[in-house]
């Protein structure tokens, strides 16, 4: 063990002791292992095509598909990470040091925490991105100072975190009474509700009007088409349906990632432009979950299938209300700051963020009413986002 990974050990279990999303042991039949340092080497990425951002935001989903993690956290810190060291890597430092290399010190610092038992893996990673020939604008000796600089933000974020207040906020018990979700008694998911935002100012700053009331003829409608499609449900609805649940769910955004990975690459964005459109996207979509779940539990809406027992779910029913529709919510946030990002793919991004939010009424468990107010409160909390000055936003101790 070398010394460097010594250390990171050590920095990451003291930080684990007061971490609330611990990762969780693999799913049965998948190996608990990674990667070998050896093999990662052998396969060492080309970073100086792909960048230090990109490669670390794929390291990061190919982790959370092998041990299944809060992805709004993971996504969100780690961005943030990255975009604070791509920062600090240049300001009071002659010559510069490597902008990627203090964004490889930084997402390291921020997935052993999320991924304890894959640090060597990780940095082998570091180790392969340091050894990647050649390397532009950069001579090998800077590379350190870039990663210290690196693991020093990633380390002042990971104790940022700490203090997000994610999942400790109860719900309550959900009221009785037509129109209202039926609790099953089992644990009720608690999303990002009272978490700690980055851009609004409360938790209902964003809040939707109520959905259609129970038993209107709006609601009626609404519920019919979620009866219709589920008797008539196509191929293709089924797989927009379970594509969606797998790819973009609370643990996993890897389809979204996929996208805005792509994009960048293709548009040929810098490091540190492409740590800014992720810190963005993610922190505003954890944003987008605040105000969601403070709606879903202010309005304790039924969720389709409870008022129709006849819908079938080609999915499960995921344990929390109905209105709005979550992956509207993030879908809605994405989306718009990639937009803003890449406006030549406006209307890409826009069918995009449709056919995620489409998904949950493909799957009968939302009605449209629940993605059309995901989708606007998305697209509001991303436009707040686009608007700040992030030098005020999430200032790390």
């Amino acid at each position: 063990m070398t010394a460097r990974l010594a250390a990171a050990i050590g920095a990451t279990l003291v930080l684990l002791s007061g971490c609330s999303d611990q990762a969780t042991a693999p799913p049965p039949g998948m190996s608990p292992g990674g990667a070998s340092p050896q093999a990662m080497r052998d396969g060492a990425p080309k970073f100086w095509e792909t960048g230090a951002t990109v490669r670390f935001n794929e390291l990061a989903d190919q982790l959370a598909a092998r041990r299944p993690t809060n992805a709004a956290r993971l996504f969100t810190y780690l961005a943030m990470a990255q975009f604070r060291a791509a920062e600090a890597a240049g300001v009071g430092h002659r010559p510069h040091p490597p902008t990627a290399a203090a964004i490889g010190g930084a997402s390291v610092a921020v997935l052993s925490v999320f991924f304890p038992l894959d640090i060597a893996e990780l940095e082998a990673a570091l180790d392969a991105q340091e050894a990647a020939d050649p390397w532009p604008g950069a001579k090998h000796q800077d590379f350190a100072t870039g990663e210290a600089i690196g693991r020093e933000i990633g380390a002042r974020v990971n104790s940022f975190a700490l203090g997000d207040r994610v999942g400790l906020t109860d719900p309550g018990h959900p009221p009785i009474g037509p129109g209202y979700w039926v609790w099953n008694g089992g644990p009720i998911a608690r999303g990002n509700l009272g978490a700690r935002p980055f851009f609004l100012t409360s938790g209902d700053e964003l809040r939707p009007p109520p959905p259609p009331a129970f038993g209107s003829a709006e609601y009626l409608a609404a519920l019919a088409e979620v009866r219709q499609i589920s008797d008539t449900r196509t191929p293709e609805q089924l797989a927009i349906a379970q594509y969606w649940n797998t790819n973009q769910s609370p643990n996993s955004d890897a389809a979204i990632n996929g996208i805005a990975r792509e994009l960048i690459v293709a548009h040929h964005r810098s490091d540190r432009q492409a740590a800014r459109i992720f810190f963005l996207m993610h922190a505003a979509a954890f944003d987008a979950l605040i105000g969601c779940f403070d709606a879903k539990y202010t309005y304790w809406f039924i969720r389709p299938p409870q008022a129709d027992p006849a819908i079938t779910l080609p999915i499960g029913l995921p344990p929390h209300p109905s209105y709005p529709s979550a992956h509207s919510c993030a879908s809605g946030a994405f989306t718009t700051v990639l937009a803003h990002a890449f406006p030549s793919e406006r209307r890409r991004l826009a069918e995009v963020a449709q056919e995620a939010s489409l998904s949950r009424l493909y799957a009968g468990i939302h009605y449209r009413f629940d993605m059309e107010a995901g989708l606007a409160l998305g697209r509001k909390v991303a436009r707040k986002a686009l608007r700040a000055d992030l030098d005020e936003v999430a200032v790390l101790p």
